[in-house]
């Protein structure tokens, strides 16, 4: 694959489609400098956006959250996704929603004056840990903590929060790991850099409380699909050192999907018939 930057097709931008190249933003975009941006990360299967409405939705909350105002409705938003897509001739892609604080009148902390803008862009993308989804993901563990809701907006699906995810994911790929698993800032275990976990220990499953991170699109479905099977789920803080007790691991997120965990440093994992049958159920579900 070509450099993001440099592909051919079209990407939803402030209302229009443009081409590909032509998706440009100025240097000096409030966010560029300030991190003033939220985004969302979809699927698209057979045509249809796997839950999109409620990726729009959450796009417009994060931008409250960070104090602006996305001027597209949920519904525009929608119709602009379509768009993109049917303008680049996909019926299965990754669809990244991003908004942001552009470049106006403000060059501060604060842009009051400056315009929100919206962007809606698209690519071809398989598995997103690769062959993990047979064999189980490895994860180091982050020197990193997801904050506290005390310091920044931690519910948003923010920019900003996701400098430590690339910092954490950089230094898991050097040491041949997948992905790292952050704890919270009071110790407990927490989420991957773009995904959520789930453990099982005695045919039920346990998740850390969604209480300072991201409680995921996709983590709230498969906790649904589990309940529906008859699976009993606890949403509840999990110490590090409980690890050593779990049985099965998995990951749920929108590039994640449900992918399977071997390994978190040094505690391994059965990629066993729980976390083989999460990984059926969704893919059944998102293509139905």
């Amino acid at each position: 694959m070509s450099a993001y930057d440099d592909r051919d097709g079209k990407i939803w931008m402030d209302g229009k489609l443009v081409d590909w190249r032509d998706a440009n933003v100025h240097l000096l975009t409030h966010a560029l400098h300030y991190a003033s941006s939220v985004f969302e990360g979809e699927r698209c299967y057979n045509g249809k956006i796997f839950k999109g409405v409620e990726h729009s939705e959450r796009l417009k909350k994060s931008a409250q959250m960070l104090d602006f105002e996305i001027p597209y409705s949920v519904e525009e938003i929608e119709a602009a996704k379509y768009a993109m897509l049917e303008a680049n001739g996909w019926t299965d892609a990754y669809v990244r929603a991003v908004a942001w604080r552009g470049a106006g009148e403000d060059m501060g902390v604060s842009a009051r004056r400056n315009p929100v803008r919206l962007a809606i862009a698209g690519w071809e993308w398989g598995n997103y840990y690769g062959d993990a989804k047979m064999k189980g993901a490895k994860l180091d563990i982050a020197k990193w903590k997801r904050p506290s809701p005390e310091t920044i907006p931690v519910h948003a699906k923010a920019a900003g929060l996701y400098m430590i995810c690339t910092m954490s994911k950089h230094a898991a790929e050097s040491k041949g790991c997948s992905d790292a698993l952050f704890m919270d800032y009071r110790g407990y275990v927490a989420e991957a850099t773009g995904a959520n976990i789930f453990f099982v220990k005695d045919g039920e499953v346990h998740t850390p409380l969604a209480d300072c991170f991201l409680n995921g699109i996709t983590r709230r479905t498969v906790i649904d699909l589990l309940k529906q099977k008859g699976i009993t789920v606890h949403e509840r803080h999990i110490m590090p050192e409980e690890m050593e007790g779990f049985e099965q691991c998995w990951l749920t997120g929108t590039a994640a999907e449900v992918t399977p965990v071997g390994q978190i440093g040094d505690y391994t994992f059965e990629v066993g018939a729980m976390a083989k049958d999460m990984v059926e159920t969704y893919e059944k579900l998102v293509r139905a």
